[in-house]
């Protein structure tokens, strides 16, 4: 492969990881917003997550792009990153990474799969007990469930802290992942600095948001 050709190609790849990251953004979003409602009322906090779990067009649709944007970002990061360290054919004789790059992008590989593994946590207790309650279990729907099993979840402090744990690491993930998304798109012109800040202001206030919901929850039922 030509050498520009492979530049091509590492540019395709990074564009197409870029828009996976914010199309989950996206996702992670939508999925703050319907959690913090149940630090408010949790009578809408089930309408919310029985219109989420019900609703003909995010559960076979939504739902199922969800899970391939979600294994397409992280196998992509996967190859970006082999490709990354074949091409460089001649070892550094000294690298100081801290001196070039952030903690957050010399090991977005590790943060990524902390996150990858919280995520296949959070499809065990709630995706995979959803589909069992709906499609096994139970033939009636009962509306006002979801929130007490949501306060169930965060009764263990072991399971309170992994989870805030993971959102710590997510807030690294993203502190990286946000930014680097929109330059890979190319997106760099006066509103970049703003777009910036915005992104690390999106990095740090939603998983602080996740772990306050979390603890909210342990703390107060």
């Amino acid at each position: 492969m030509s050498n520009s050709t492979f530049l091509k190609s590492s540019i395709a790849k990074k564009v197409a990881m870029a828009l996976s990251g914010l199309f989950l953004i996206s996702f992670l979003s939508l999925h703050f917003f319907i959690n913090f409602m149940s630090v408010f009322s949790a009578d809408v906090f089930n309408s919310m997550s029985h219109f989420m779990g019900y609703n003909p067009v995010i559960q076979f649709l939504m739902q199922p792009i969800l899970i391939v944007g979600v294994i397409f970002h992280f196998v992509m990061g996967f190859v970006l990153e082999m490709k990354n360290r074949n091409a460089r054919t001649v070892a550094y004789v000294k690298y100081n990474g801290a001196a070039n790059a952030s903690w957050a992008s010399r090991n977005m590989i590790i943060s990524g799969l902390v996150v990858l593994a919280f995520l296949g946590l959070h499809m065990y207790d709630f995706w995979a007990h959803e589909v069992v309650y709906k499609y096994v279990e139970s033939n009636t729907v009962d509306s006002t469930r979801y929130y007490s099993e949501l306060v169930e979840k965060f009764e263990s402090p072991v399971r309170t802290g992994l989870y805030s744990l993971a959102f710590v690491l997510l807030a690294l993930h993203l502190w990286h992942g946000f930014n680097s998304s929109f330059q890979s798109v190319g997106f760099n012109n006066k509103f970049s600095k703003k777009l910036h800040k915005l992104g690390y202001g999106f990095a740090i206030i939603v998983p602080l948001g996740f772990i306050f919901i979390a603890l909210f929850h342990h703390f107060n039922n």
